[in-house]
């Protein structure tokens, strides 16, 4: 599968790179034609950096941000967006006048919660949403309710990719579009052309990776 590997490149920052594999590939909401790669992104310090800078350069100023919650394994972006946001002078109102970078944990119930010693990073904050990946936006709509329900101010969406352009009167920020992917496309389950074609699924997908079938 991974022979078949694209690379696209941002057209902001060519320094900034998207690899993408075709073939058939399923969500934990929709079936997808390319499995986006965001494991360069992510875990690569030199394409974090870059990809940071590429999303900061597109917020700052913009709106306030006190803490960055990462999802899918985007701690080491997040990391690069606090340290580029507190190059400039960013809007802020935490008294150190630096940002928190934090995770919600899953419990057994598969809900999103942030332990009490942590909830003083949201509680009346004001919150900046980092994704890998957005395709329908459920992700990001159960990231919205836990930060609602534990006081946070949401200011800003970010993705690494996302196929949707906002989501209730958010615009989500992204280094990359389905524009920057000739061909891509994501159905509902029901409605999955290859599916229908008797197509086998390459692999299970989501913001961490991918596991083959």
């Amino acid at each position: 599968m991974e022979m078949r590997s694209m690379k696209y490149y941002s057209k902001d920052n060519k320094k900034v790179i998207l690899r993408v594999i075709p073939g058939h590939f399923a969500t934990s909401h929709s079936h997808v034609n390319y499995y986006i790669d965001m494991t360069g992104l992510k875990t690569r310090c030199s394409e974090a950096s870059e990809v940071a800078k590429a999303l900061v350069a597109k917020i700052i100023n913009t709106t306030v941000i006190d803490t960055i919650v990462c999802m899918d394994g985007c701690e080491v972006v997040g990391a690069f967006m606090a340290e580029e946001l507190e190059k400039h002078d960013f809007i802020s109102t935490n008294t150190h006048e630096t940002v928190y970078i934090i995770t919600p944990e899953l419990n057994t119930n598969n809900q999103m919660v942030f332990r009490d010693n942590i909830v003083p990073a949201v509680r009346n904050k004001h919150v900046l949403l980092l994704l890998a990946t957005t395709t329908t936006g459920k992700t990001i709509n159960r990231s919205l309710e836990c930060i609602n329900y534990y006081g946070g101010i949401v200011t800003g969406i970010c993705s690494l990719f996302s196929a949707i352009d906002e989501i209730k009167g958010f615009p989500i920020v992204s280094a990359f579009t389905p524009r920057d992917i000739p061909g891509y496309q994501a159905y509902d389950f029901g409605n999955c052309p290859f599916c229908q074609s008797g197509q086998k699924i390459d692999a299970f997908v989501n913001g961490y990776g991918y596991s083959k079938l």
